[in-house]
């Protein structure tokens, strides 16, 4: 039997959001590695992974593929909660706190902060640039439609925000590590009351006066000015 958990927790992330996360997640992974295996003859090696240099060359616009579907259904499921309001300008205007871990000193916001903010839309800009160069770069289909100076194009743009798409994919891990209890979202679906109460609190409110997707131990969930145990 599993053992019930004595903390209030808040769910976060369905089923499907996790599952479709992690497809994303391992599309970058792969596209990444397949990437830089072409990209610089010193990378090279990667191609085993893959079975080889032209099975690099043939799985990797596939794996974008997938990416783009996969990363569309995240943006869909996720895109009403990422528009810029008012709560990210003081928010940012607390960064020093942000980097301190002086979470007393940040003003309240809603499902995610600025900076979560701007990661999915630096994603979503990047993997539009990406697939739409990588599609001027997929010799098999679409060569014959663009001129040469055109696909030279198309390979700084690929590369550029190949670049700067890891940067990103890079900071979004270090932050989810960073911020204790972060994972468990992804993992578990949940987070405790007390992660929710100094990250998200405007978020935690709303949970709470909907009456949904908080469970307490004692079936109770009531959060005024003091937080949730852990």
């Amino acid at each position: 039997m599993r053992r019930q958990e004595r903390v209030t927790t808040v769910d976060r992330y369905s089923t499907g959001d996790r599952l479709n996360h992690w497809v994303t997640a391992a599309c970058l992974i792969l596209l990444a590695l397949s990437g830089f295996a072409l990209f610089h003859p010193s990378l090279f090696f990667l191609t085993a992974l893959f079975g080889g240099g032209q099975w690099t060359r043939i799985l990797h616009p596939f794996i974008g593929i997938v990416l783009v579907v996969s990363f569309l259904g995240l943006f869909l499921r996720f895109v009403i909660y990422n528009f810029p309001n008012m709560d990210d300008v003081r928010w940012l205007s607390h960064l020093g706190a942000v980097i301190d871990g002086d979470e007393e000193r940040l003003p309240e916001v809603g499902r995610y902060n600025a900076l979560q903010k701007l990661v999915f839309w630096g994603m979503a800009t990047f993997i539009t640039l990406l697939v739409l160069s990588g599609l001027g770069l997929w010799d098999v289909y679409f060569a014959k439609y663009l001129t040469i100076e055109q696909r030279r194009w198309c390979a700084v743009i690929h590369s550029i925000s190949a670049v700067f798409i890891t940067l990103i994919v890079i900071l979004h891990i270090y932050a989810g590590i960073w911020v204790r209890g972060t994972v468990r979202a992804m993992t578990l679906g949940s987070v405790t009351g007390g992660w929710a109460w100094r990250h998200h609190r405007k978020w935690l409110r709303r949970e709470v006066d909907e009456g949904k997707h908080v469970h307490a131990p004692d079936s109770t969930a009531t959060f005024g000015d003091r937080a949730p145990a852990e």
